[in-house]
């Protein structure tokens, strides 16, 4: 199955370069109150998609139990370290394009810094919507095009690219900035209804966040935040989506074996079948490793 370029966090130390010691702490607090005005308050089964080493993870403490989805295993063993090993937490190496979850399964997910990697956003959300019951939130975050940096940027001409324009940019290799029109038509197309839109990261400007206190200029923040349902000029944008069906679609209860939970990514078959090493799919005989507390669906081991 040919899908597109997956960007690899494998050996990376993202989480402590980039969000420990990056001075990025007004960006999680901001984050942090996005999520806080978004998240139902309890629920059963959510997936995190994009996980990473699981800095939002601890924001979704009312749900019962948690899948955590990155491609990187260096991120998900990270996320371990922080999280611990127990029932409420699933950690799943996969890939986005193809979710290895059967149909309907959860109630709720989120994609929080991870889409601006998907060089086919349409094709993610699509997955996205597949694994969600009828009427599941879906809170996503996207990188903002149409944000007020890059229009000062291109009126100066010091950039080529367009910030009104629809189609993303691509700034770096797998790295995307999105125009926000285009992310809720795409959300609309894949079976979303949009429900609550909120403007991120305000005042990312290195000299306010050397010269105010983060909880100050977070606070300012959220303060500002509700204005995305009217115009949307931050770097980053929070939706929060309804999963909604017009077919009739299979609903998976999550307190069936975890076993499952999953179909297999290559041929869609299952029930998968529990092993001592994994997963095996009886319909294709690819069989996938369970090691160290992480499912790897990335690559079949073997054929049986």
């Amino acid at each position: 199955m040919n899908t597109p370029p997956v960007c690899n966090y494998d050996g990376s130390d993202y989480q402590s370069s980039f969000w420990d010691q990056g001075g990025r702490a007004y960006e999680d607090a901001a984050e942090s109150i996005a999520l806080k005005h978004l998240l139902p308050k309890s629920g059963r089964l959510l997936l995190e998609i994009g996980a990473g080493a699981g800095r939002n993870t601890p924001r979704y403490a009312g749900f019962e139990r948690i899948v955590l989805l990155d491609y990187s295993r260096t991120q998900l063993e990270q996320a371990q370290q922080h999280l611990g090993i127990s029932n409420k937490y699933v950690y799943v190496a996969a890939d986005a394009y193809r979710l290895p979850f059967v149909d309907g399964l959860f109630d709720g997910a989120t994609m929080i810094r991870a889409l601006h990697h998907m060089a086919d956003a349409p094709k993610v959300l699509q997955q996205a919507a597949r694994v969600l019951q009828p009427n599941s939130f879906f809170i996503l975050e996207f990188a903002n095009k149409q944000n007020l940096k890059a229009m000062l940027r291109w009126l100066l001409r010091r950039q080529d690219w367009s910030p009104f324009t629809r189609e993303p940019v691509e700034f770096a290799a797998l790295n995307f900035d999105f125009h926000p029109a285009a992310v809720f038509a795409w959300l609309t197309e894949t079976g979303f209804s949009v429900e609550k839109k909120r403007t991120v990261s305000h005042f990312r400007l290195g000299l306010l966040k050397r010269l105010v206190p983060v909880k100050w200029l977070a606070v300012l923040d959220g303060l500002f935040q509700p204005t995305g349902e009217w115009f949307q000029f931050t770097p980053s944008v929070f939706v929060r989506a309804r999963r909604v069906v017009q077919e009739n679609i299979p609903h998976h209860k999550s307190e069936q074996h975890i076993s499952l939970w999953f179909q297999c990514p290559e041929c869609g078959g299952h029930p998968l079948e529990s092993k001592r090493e994994g997963l095996n799919c009886p319909e294709c005989g690819r069989t996938y490793l369970l090691r160290d507390g992480i499912y790897d669906f990335r690559a079949p081991e073997q054929k049986t």
